[in-house]
């Protein structure tokens, strides 16, 4: 049972599935329970990361926009290409819970020589909302200066430039949330999904992927 589903029988005990369906399309039900996670797109992204992070929060009932920094499909570092849901323009006045950083080269470097992330990263933390990055994004976050004083992890290839390195797959400090690379992406989508909605929403969309975590 998700936690909205268990409010509603509180709130609505013997309610219809009318009275449900009402409900959850409520404004309160929106305000209240849904969460909205922002997750960027560059060319040359890493796939693996950006798709599983994606994947992984809508399972668990997130709203999730992958916004791109430029028009059309972008292709990431693999070749794989990706329709965005959005243009990261129209994005930036609107409110999130988190925002996700996918690392991949060049995808990396194309958000970190973009002002518009800068300019997201640092309006997001300054509500208190969590972030998130993956891989090489970290870097991203330092140059930001997200990572003054916190503990953090990212992928090997980039780890000398950070002073407060844990080699780890999945680092929490504060409201920022790091991770090493592909092959840790499942689990960091996770903690992700337990962050945002509680250890049995985690649990919950686990039963369906069945990760070892």
């Amino acid at each position: 049972m998700y936690l909205n589903d268990s409010i509603f029988e509180i709130l609505t005990p013997y309610g219809t599935s009318e009275k449900r369906e009402k409900f959850q399309n409520s404004q309160y039900h929106k305000k209240r329970f849904m969460k909205n996670v922002l997750v960027t797109l560059a060319p040359g992204f890493e796939e693996i990361e950006t798709i599983t992070v994606v994947d992984i929060l809508r399972r668990a009932g997130a709203r999730v926009t992958l916004a791109a920094t430029v028009t059309g499909v972008l292709e990431g570092s693999r070749g794989i290409k990706v329709a965005p849901d959005e243009m990261l323009e129209a994005v930036m006045d609107k409110e999130f819970d988190l925002i996700c950083l996918p690392g991949g080269q060049p995808g990396t470097d194309n958000l970190k020589n973009d002002p518009r992330i800068e300019k997201l990263l640092q309006k997001i933390q300054s509500q208190g909302k969590y972030i998130a990055a993956i891989c090489a994004a970290p870097t991203i976050l330092l140059k930001a200066g997200i990572l003054k004083d916190r503990s953090m992890t990212c992928h090997p290839s980039v780890q000398s430039q950070f002073d407060e390195y844990l080699d780890k797959r999945v680092v929490i400090d504060g409201k920022v949330i790091t991770s090493q690379s592909p092959g840790t992406a499942m689990e960091f989508a996770l903690k992700l999904v337990e962050i945002l909605f509680g250890i049995e929403r985690m649990k919950k969309v686990n039963a369906g992927v069945l990760a070892r975590i």
